[in-house]
């Protein structure tokens, strides 16, 4: 059996804090280019795709399950329900690739964690799902350790820097430019998004739309 990849999705006015860069279509049109290349990475894992929308979305490759309410009660409504594998990947991380699930997925601890920055979890694999848990927001990276050590359930952390990279603000691009190879920087590309050195830093900057 393929384990379950659970992806949280929010397809209306995603990405709020690239607002500085991308209008609200294109923050939109860019969140489903990022969320087309997790469904590639999970894919190409082995997975099964399971993307849990909060509105109504389409993705060729995946089913879309509309789940309105928080994403805390979604999830454990949906782990309460799995005893079997499952993995819980956000659809931020657009530098995610086949190798780093399965690596992620071939775990030999009951929990892997892969941090993201700022003390966020970005995925979560489980062998049984209902024996966990999530707690999202805030620190919640230390809040997932803390969860499975309370339950007595062993747990690795898991060091990958294409599950660690999520896209939130406008210095996050710079990296999706440099190490993406999928879709979601061909539509930046597209946007005319490019490198550009600030104060001998790497940056991005917007130029003309490309035809």
């Amino acid at each position: 059996m393929p384990v379950t990849a659970f992806i949280p999705f929010k397809p209306a006015n995603p990405k709020t804090r690239l607002s500085c860069v991308l209008e609200q279509g294109e923050r939109e049109s860019f969140a489903r280019e990022m969320l087309a290349d997790v469904v590639e990475a999970v894919l190409g894992a082995g997975c099964e795709p399971r993307i849990i929308s909060t509105e109504p979305c389409s993705c060729d490759r995946a089913a879309v399950e509309v789940i309105p309410g928080g994403l805390n009660e979604t999830l454990n409504a949906l782990l309460a329900r799995t005893e079997g594998a499952v993995l819980i990947i956000m659809a931020d991380l657009p530098l995610s690739t086949p190798e780093a699930v399965k690596r992620l997925i071939s775990t030999r601890k009951q929990v892997a964690l892969v941090p993201g920055r700022g003390g966020g979890t970005n995925a979560i694999y489980l062998t049984r799902g209902s024996a966990f848990r999530v707690d999202y927001y805030g620190a919640s990276f230390l809040k997932h350790t803390r969860i499975a050590h309370e339950r007595g359930l062993s747990c690795e952390i898991v060091d990958t820097f294409r599950l660690h990279t999520d896209v939130d603000e406008k210095d996050d691009l710079v990296e999706l430019l440099i190490h993406g190879q999928g879709r979601s920087r061909e539509y930046l590309e597209g946007l005319g998004f490019a490198l550009a050195i600030e104060k001998g830093r790497v940056g991005v900057e917007r130029r003309e739309k490309r035809d």
